[in-house]
């Protein structure tokens, strides 16, 4: 069976092929597939967006389709940025913004205990999903650290850690990570 990742980011697509490659015979990026479309991200939790790209691209596709939906909680932010984490300074994606609004935003904070979320859902023609949720607790730092990942890596210091995500390689990341943990239940669900 095929499976088409709502995605093009290769750090994604790599790691839900590592995981999920026995579980279908193909798993092929938007771009592969030849499917050139953007949802529209209006739900309200994490788990509402993904199931949205997941359902949109099922659709148009007619094969299941794999979408995540990512970001980070901050405690003193009252869960923000939450869902808005890749726009929190306005421009989709500029991490350097994020991070900087970020630190500002905490500045005077001694609560810096945050977590990553990660909502993951697999959609099929017929309507069913099969969904999972992960989570990485931690705090956020008072400087970034690091140069690996994206995203709020350098800030995010993972508990039980003392470096930050952006000084741990991508295959210690991929091993604890939100997503992971998130890729991880949603494997239990389909091999049953």
């Amino acid at each position: 069976m095929k499976l088409i990742l709502a995605t093009n980011n290769l750090h994604k697509i790599h790691e839900i092929q590592a995981i999920l490659c026995d579980r279908f015979e193909e798993i092929l990026s938007l771009k592969e597939a030849g499917i050139f479309h953007e949802t529209v991200e209006d739900g309200e939790t994490f788990l509402e967006n993904a199931r949205k790209k997941a359902d949109e691209i099922a659709a148009i596709a007619g094969c299941p389709a794999l979408a995540d939906d990512s970001g980070l909680s901050v405690d003193a932010l009252c869960g923000a940025p939450g869902i808005y984490s890749a726009r929190f300074a306005g421009e989709h994606g500029n991490d350097a913004a994020n991070n900087a609004l970020l630190l500002r935003k905490l500045e005077k904070e001694e609560n810096r205990k945050a977590h990553y979320t990660c909502a993951v859902v697999i959609a099929y023609p017929d309507g069913t999903h099969v969904e999972a949720e992960g989570y990485w607790h931690g705090e956020i730092l008072r400087a970034p650290r690091g140069v690996s990942g994206f995203g709020y890596d350098p800030l995010f210091k993972p508990d039980g850690e003392i470096r930050s995500v952006a000084e741990m390689t991508a295959e210690e990341k991929n091993k604890v990570s939100h997503r992971a943990v998130a890729l991880a239940e949603l494997y239990r669900k389909i091999a049953k």
